[in-house]
């Protein structure tokens, strides 16, 4: 037996502050997906979840990319299909290797011009699917772990190595129906949560 869930993907969205032309991210919580553009749609970078209003979470991202903690990709490079790293962030560490420190404090002003221009090229994708944390979470392991197994480059531009969190074996089976106005190159019309 499993259950269902229509999942709605709204945008693009802007990064927030650096939208340009683009609206804003909702103010609502849900799952949302950071793509680039890329042959008549968008190629998915990563998904993430959040259970507090959008924005919120992205003041967080913003500071968290700028302080090195996250990877960062040469956008034009991401645009074209490719994974080229600027910077592979202090993320997946727990203690700063000083000599990572210093290369970060020496790259710092490059790092982030490069930081700045990935956000800008960012198109958000948000669905408003409420704050259950496992269904949250299943949905977000879902879709990382289906762009693992997609083709390249398809698989090739999402981080690795993220805190998921899938459908344990004693959790029923949900089918997530995905509908957009728009082709999200790798995520499937349905997916099992």
């Amino acid at each position: 037996m499993s259950h269902r869930i229509d999942v709605e993907w709204l945008g693009p969205y802007g990064w927030p502050k650096l939208e340009g032309d683009l609206p804003s991210i909702p103010k609502v919580p849900g799952v949302y997906l950071l793509t680039i553009e890329y042959q008549n749609g968008y190629l998915i970078y990563a998904a993430g979840i959040t259970r507090r209003p959008m924005p919120k979470r992205f003041r967080e991202h913003t500071r968290e990319y700028m302080n090195g903690i996250y990877n960062v990709l040469d956008i034009m490079a991401m645009k074209a299909g490719f994974r080229k790293e600027v910077w592979h962030g202090f993320w997946m560490m727990k203690k700063r290797p000083r000599k990572k420190q210093v290369d970060y404090n020496n790259r710092q002003l490059q790092i982030q011009e490069a930081v700045r221009k990935q956000l800008t090229g960012f198109r958000i994708f948000a669905a408003d699917i409420g704050t259950k944390p496992r269904i949250l979470e299943r949905l977000e392991a879902a879709i990382m772990e289906n762009l693992y197994k997609q083709p390249m480059p398809l698989c090739d531009i999402p981080d690795r190595g993220m805190m998921l969190a899938p459908r344990r074996k004693s959790e029923i089976p949900i089918i997530v129906k995905n509908e957009c106005s728009v082709l999200l190159h790798g995520l499937p019309a349905c997916l099992e949560i």
